[in-house]
């Protein structure tokens, strides 16, 4: 089966989770458009700037996330992308690991670097 544009969508996830694994905060913002916005999983606080997203992601690879997704709604509209469903998150919490559901929206815009995430909402399934 050919490569595809959604195959494409899909393993962006694969190069975030991939960021994650470094523990390196500045790898994961990278990912990000300069006018990105977060609205992160374990922050009240909405990152609108670099600086304000490699912060979160400082505090929040301390916790040595691993991803994965358990269902994905890929959606292409010429240069945005969207890619939204639940996914898993291990985390290691005072050394114990504990698992956090949730789900998530990442919005991707092509530009002349690739795709660059510009929005990315993620929030701890409620039930």
């Amino acid at each position: 089966m050919p490569y595809s544009a959604i195959d494409e969508i899909a393993d962006l996830f694969n190069d975030w989770n991939s960021a994650l694994q470094t523990l390196d905060p500045a790898k994961v913002a990278a990912l990000y458009a300069e006018d990105a916005v977060l609205l992160p999983t374990v922050s009240n606080e909405i990152r609108k700037t670099p600086a304000a997203i490699r912060a979160y992601f400082k505090r929040f690879l301390k916790k040595q996330p691993r991803g994965r997704i358990i269902e994905q709604n890929i959606r292409l509209f010429d240069t945005l992308a969207i890619n939204s469903g639940l996914y898993t998150f291990d985390l290691t919490i005072e050394g114990t690991t504990v698992q956090l559901l949730c789900r998530y929206t990442f919005v991707y815009r092509k530009d002349p670097q690739g795709w660059m995430i510009i929005e990315h909402h993620s929030s701890v399934m409620p039930e």
